[in-house]
């Protein structure tokens, strides 16, 4: 039976002459005749092949009720087909069960239904593409103050991304054998690095013991409480991460970048913080011009030891993750080393500042909060690099009288905790100790009042320049805690020297 040609999409005129999207009616009644013929065919293109991929939506509509009926174990022909379709208004106009019987009469072989539905998809991305050409040519006429020109690249490039990503014709399962050997080579990798690390460096010992470096394809989430130090630790690694990779021998890491997103503090702060921080001079000193020559100079030479690091910064407030995901992908194309390009690390600073893209805001900032933390999992897989978020808790911390944060401390932590690869959060006894000094109460004596500051004092001692880092989530490792050395005058974590390893005093 002839069927009229129904234009998926407005036509286009170039040149005078009349264009259509590209589209394939043959193939798509091709495709549905060979399923209907045997519905084994419907599993050669159900991984990635979609209602919404045929231009002719009349055979869309017949394979939304082929898959429907396939997948619940029930046959697909014309038949069964007029159960689902009789009421179809868009069907009953093309011709109804006369078109499905002249679909199923015509197809000419299963062999190709693969080939059928791999052109039927590719024809849809081609209509995609000039959809979004479209949009991005109108939206660029459409100028407003809300909507720069930037923001309008970022969406664009953005659409073209999921557009790429929405699926492919090479999903599906694999073979354990396959995926076996490539454990062994992993394995075998690992046993050749005799004990070296698996992952990025975060340039602190016993925390690179404890996560074995920071993983490709990661999240992992770095929170506490204000004064804790979280930026801190976060520049220190970004730093110890931007050096090996501007000194290593290693022809996998070397040329890769670090990119950090600081979201809290502006470029130029951020940089004075790891200025001071390297120099060992205290950053108040650096805004104020309160230096010696001695501090200067430590100054210009730290300035010009980091002047070469690959680490790159970006300031931009309640930037989205899509917009983080576009300046990634366009800095991993960046090469500063000839024949190999690409990003190491990203960090965040910090996540409940990230803003969710337009599509996605709401009033409920849980689901907010559930959409970015999702978006930084699917980036850090899809760059197939390690992503550090800086995170805030909630005030119940300074409710407990043990202080150290636990998971549900989180804030939205349902999302940040099940999102996440690894948890990460910041203590300092210290910080709380040295607000917490004993006061004498009225009815207590001088003895006792005496014995409670020895103890306070006793313990201030101990936690002096000491921060814990509490490993409490680790989807491939131990949980557990990491001592690490802090000088909060210059903001810089290091390595924990444990007493017992120090030598004894001499007289």
């Amino acid at each position: 039976m002839a069927t009229p040609l129904r234009a998926p999409e407005p036509a286009d005129t170039a040149g005078n002459v009349l264009r259509t999207p590209p589209h394939n009616y043959e193939a798509e009644r091709a495709l549905l005749g060979a399923i209907l013929m045997n519905n084994r065919s419907f599993e050669r293109v159900a991984d990635y092949l979609l209602p919404d991929h045929f231009a002719d939506p009349v055979n869309g509509r017949i394979f939304r009720a082929c898959s429907k009926l396939i997948e619940q174990g029930n046959q697909a022909n014309p038949v069964t087909l007029k159960t689902y379709l009789e009421n179809d208004e868009l069907v009953t106009a093309a011709g109804g069960t006369k078109y499905i019987a002249s679909v199923a009469a015509g197809a000419v072989t299963i062999i190709n239904a693969g080939e059928y539905g791999k052109l039927v998809y590719d024809l849809f991305l081609r209509r995609e593409l000039i959809a979004i050409g479209e949009d991005m040519v109108n939206e660029a006429f459409e100028s407003t103050p809300d909507d720069p020109a930037m923001g309008q690249i970022e969406t664009s490039e953005q659409k073209l991304y999921d557009l790429a990503s929405s699926g492919t014709s090479e999903t599906g399962f694999r073979a354990f054998e396959n995926v076996l050997v490539e454990a062994i080579n992993l394995a075998e990798a690992a046993h050749r690095r005799e004990g070296a690390l698996a992952g990025v460096t975060t340039g602190l010992t016993d925390l690179d013991r404890k996560l074995g470096g920071l993983h490709k394809s990661d999240l992992l989430i770095l929170a506490g409480r204000p004064s804790m130090g979280k930026t801190a630790l976060a520049t220190t690694i970004a730093f110890n991460a931007a050096h090996h990779y501007a000194t290593t021998d290693n022809e996998d890491d070397r040329g890769k970048q670090v990119a950090f997103f600081s979201l809290e503090m502006s470029a130029e702060q951020l940089a004075t913080r790891i200025l001071a921080e390297r120099a060992k001079i205290n950053s108040h000193g650096i805004r104020t011009g309160s230096l010696s020559n001695d501090d200067f100079g430590r100054l210009v030479v730290a300035s010009q030891e980091l002047n070469d690091l690959p680490l790159f910064v970006d300031d931009t407030p309640a930037i989205s993750v899509s917009a983080v995901r576009t300046r990634c992908r366009r800095l991993a194309r960046q090469s500063r080393v000839p024949g190999n390009s690409g990003l190491g690390l990203i960090v965040i600073d910090y996540l409940q500042l990230l803003s969710a893209g337009r599509n996605e805001r709401t009033e409920n900032r849980v689901q907010e909060i559930s959409s970015i933390t999702r978006g930084l999992k699917a980036l850090a897989k899809d760059l197939n690099v390690p992503v550090i978020a800086l995170s805030q808790l909630s005030r119940a911390v300074e409710l407990r009288e043990d202080k150290r944060p636990q998971l549900a401390d989180l804030r939205e932590s349902g999302t940040i905790e099940q999102d996440s690869d690894v948890v990460m959060f910041v203590y300092r006894e210290q910080y709380y100790l040295e607000r917490a000094e004993p006061q004498q109460k009225p009815e207590e004596n001088a003895d006792k009042f005496h014995e409670r500051m020895l103890k306070w004092q006793e313990r201030c001692e101990q936690a002096h320049n000491v921060a814990e880092v509490i490993v409490a989530k680790q989807r491939h490792g131990p949980i557990g805690t990491v001592k690490l050395h802090f000088e909060a005058d210059f903001t810089h974590f290091s390595d924990h020297i444990d007493d017992s390893y120090l030598p004894e005093p001499i007289g």
